[in-house]
C-alpha cells in the first residue's frame, strides 16, 4: 500500500507553498524587515492613491459636476490599484525568476 502523505504534514504543505525569498533568501532577517516595511510603506501610499481618487471622482462627478476631475479620479483609482497589485506581488515575481534563473 501507497500512502502519499506518508511522512509531510500541514507545514511541509504551507512551507513548500511560501516563497524563499529567492535572490533576497542570504539577506539578514533585519533587512528582510526593512523590505517588509518599504513595500507595506509603498502598499498603503498606493491605496491612498486609489482613495484620494474615489474621493476625486465622487466629488468631481456628483458635486462639482466637472467630468475632468472624475476622469483624473478613475485614472488615480486604477494607479492606486494596480500598483498595490504589482508591489503586493513582487515577492513571488522575484522567487519565480530567480528560480527560473537558477
Amino acid at each position: 500500500m501507497f500512502v502519499a502523505a506518508e511522512k509531510g504534514d500541514i507545514t511541509t504543505i504551507i512551507g513548500g507553498i511560501a516563497p524563499d525569498w529567492g535572490p533576497f533568501g542570504s539577506l539578514g532577517n533585519e533587512a528582510r524587515v526593512m523590505i517588509e516595511v518599504v513595500m507595506a510603506i509603498a502598499i498603503l501610499l498606493c491605496l491612498g492613491i486609489a482613495i484620494w481618487g474615489a474621493a476625486k471622482q465622487r466629488i468631481g462627478a456628483t458635486a462639482l459636476r466637472d467630468t475632468f476631475s472624475a476622469e483624473q479620479g478613475k485614472g488615480l483609482i486604477i494607479a492606486g490599484l494596480t500598483g498595490v497589485f504589482i508591489i503586493g506581488s513582487l515577492g513571488t515575481l522575484f522567487t519565480i525568476v530567480y528560480g527560473m534563473a537558477v
